[in-house]
């Protein structure tokens, strides 16, 4: 008989147990891609490779006895297949080599087993080996929880930690005095991968060089190692509640809102406070409401019933997962987490396809996780993708907002020709609005309103001043400086030279610069300052270099040089250097907005600094 083991199988000794109890006495064929898999192993001090070298050692032994034939065949993996090992490179090698030598696969891999199957192979396929030293009914670490530990945190060096406590009232408590040993950290993260490939109650939702994400029944476990992290680090964290929708504020109110007809709605809060036990109830709700519903998880950790299935990432990408989700035809998806852009964008395409969606997104206040839709979206489609914001605190609701959109004159704005759509979030339980979001001179802005978070600044005060300035500057030469007067009123402070330039003939040019604000402005000198001239930086006087007052468009910052055509210049802020470049035929230096240099330029236009030409 010939045998042909795989590194499972070499780690768990089942090939020496073989001629030890069965009388095994014919070939093994030992693959080269095993033993360069335990060689990396051991080279890491992990157990397993130790195990394994010592098991290929008892083979030698039984081969110079007599006892079996011992065969090294195949080559060693190259660097592709050795990144490539979580996705199944190396095993693959090993299947080959079986069927080339006609040999029985022997395993304690289930997926290899069921591979090898598949294709046509001999296998024979033994239960993995527990350490009895662990808890024969699950995972060593599972050793470390109680009923109130949302988290544990292993790392070599360290003593072990966990989160404890009540949902938003976390605490992190030491578990032991002593450090955690390499050796012992070591068997914690070979047990969980093991345990979630030979489990039928888990799976391993991410391998990457240095770290693996496992899910083993309610527990997701992040393991990382060297290079990705500076030591072994293992992290499971499994939920501590699970509740109904009942158990929250406004729960017959948001029934009733979720029932009426598909909804774009977030779930929002900090880290731990519990949005995604929130999230699994508002599933469990839609379920039990014969709504079809699915999830989309990367990775997949909400506690959720066998009728609700959970997608992860289809071919690396969220993108592919909803292609499929809109086949597939579910009334409501619960996606967990709502992070990155590509993410926000495949939230509105399947919304705007009429799935109702459910979203989970880390935010510090409610507002700022519609916030996140803004630049990801366009602005008048984000009522149509969100109508609902939830916020969670400390495992309870904090506050609803109702989104919707209006075409009206915004909050403190008075001119009926500044009528334009608004972004209204309104208090679910008052209907108070508490924010208006809306495009302001080219810049959409968001504005809280008498509803909201206490201490948010009201009105357009925010933005306000700094548009004002921006308007002013560019059509005064020198230094501008801007006081509110309320939400209406404000002064602008110019050089004497500049004010009647700034006001224009029969005070044209500052009533269209009023007109395109919506606010009255009153320009005088700094002269007529209550206190004297603006303190130092007065324009087109001190310092080298030509004073310049560049001029802000859609896509670029431009700074007129009438008389520099093909020079190479210094453009400073209040005598401090920020580029060199060359002025163009034209007569001026363009510098594309978004640019790190543009950026730098535009802060220093608003900060309202003196921005001089110097000729190199």
């Amino acid at each position: 008989m010939e045998i042909l083991p795989d590194t499972s199988a070499v780690v768990d000794g089942r090939v020496s147990e073989r001629v030890e109890t069965a009388g095994f006495d014919g070939t093994v064929y030992v693959a080269e891609a095993v033993v360069g898999e335990l060689e990396g192993q051991a080279n890491d001090g992990r157990d397993s490779g130790w195990d394994g070298l010592e098991e290929l050692q008892r083979l030698a032994d039984y081969a110079d006895d007599g006892d079996i034939d011992v065969e090294y065949v195949g080559r060693r993996p190259d660097a592709a297949e050795r990144s490539g090992a979580g996705e199944g490179d190396v095993d693959a090698l090993i299947r080959g080599l079986a069927a080339d030598h006609g040999a029985t696969l022997l395993t304690s891999d289930v997926v290899q087993a069921e591979v090898a199957e598949a294709k046509g192979l001999s296998v024979d396929y033994v239960e993995p080996r527990t350490d009895d030293a662990d808890d024969d009914d699950g995972l060593a670490v599972e050793r470390f929880f109680d009923e109130q530990t949302m988290s544990v945190h292993l790392k070599t060096g360290v003593p072990p930690k966990a989160k404890r406590g009540a949902v938003g009232e976390m605490s992190y408590q030491a578990l032991e005095d002593d450090p955690l040993e390499e050796a012992r950290m070591r068997s914690f993260a070979d047990d969980v991968v093991e345990t979630a490939r030979a489990s039928s109650d888990g799976f391993v939702e991410l391998s990457k060089p240095g770290m693996t994400i496992a899910q083993v029944r309610d527990l997701r476990i992040a393991v990382a190692e060297p290079p990705f992290a500076d030591g072994v680090e293992v992290t499971a964290v499994r939920p501590i509640v699970k509740t109904d929708l009942d158990d929250y504020a406004f729960a017959d109110e948001l029934r009733d809102r979720l029932a009426e007809r598909n909804r774009g709605a977030l779930i929002s809060g900090s880290p731990g406070a519990g949005k995604s036990t929130f999230a699994q109830a508002v599933a469990e709700f839609l379920n039990d409401a014969d709504f079809a519903v699915k999830t989309m998880e990367k990775p997949r950790d909400l506690q959720v019933g066998p009728e609700i299935t959970q997608y992860t990432e289809l071919g690396g990408s969220m993108e592919n997962t909803a292609d499929s989700l809109l086949m597939v035809r579910p009334d409501y998806t619960i996606y967990d987490e709502v992070r990155k852009t590509s993410d926000f964008e495949t939230f509105a395409d399947m919304r705007l396809a009429g799935v109702g969606m459910i979203g989970v997104v880390h935010a510090t206040r409610a507002i700022d996780a519609l916030q996140r839709l803004v630049g990801r979206v366009e602005l008048g489609m984000i009522p149509q993708v969100v109508d609902t914001v939830v916020y969670i605190e400390a495992g309870e609701i904090d506050t609803v907002y109702d989104v919707a959109t209006e075409v009206k004159v915004p909050h403190g704005l008075t001119q009926d020709d500044l009528a334009r759509p608004v972004i209204v979030i309104q208090d679910f339980e008052t209907g108070t609005p508490a924010y208006e979001i809306y495009t302001f001179n080219r810049q959409v802005v968001t504005v809280p309103l008498e509803g909201a978070d206490a201490g948010d600044d009201t009105g357009v005060e925010r933005v306000a001043k700094q548009e004002i300035e921006r308007e002013i500057r560019s059509a005064a030469r020198g230094h501008v400086e801007v006081e509110l007067n309320g939400q209406n009123e404000a002064v602008a402070y110019v050089e004497n030279d500049d004010i009647s330039y700034v006001i224009g003939k029969g005070g044209g040019r500052i009533g269209k610069i009023e007109n395109r604000l919506g606010i009255s402005i009153d320009v005088r000198t700094f002269d007529d300052r209550p206190g004297g001239a603006s303190g130092g930086s007065g324009g087109g006087s001190g310092g080298a270099g030509e004073v310049v007052v560049p001029e802000v468009t859609d896509r670029h910052v431009v700074v007129p040089l009438d008389d520099h055509h093909g020079e190479t210049v210094e453009v400073r802020a209040d005598d401090e250097y920020l580029f060199t470049a060359t002025v163009s035929r034209g007569g001026e230096i363009q510098v594309s907005r978004g640019s790190a240099i543009a950026e730098e330029l535009e802060a220093a236009i608003d900060h309202g600094r003196r921005i001089t030409v110097v000729p190199q």
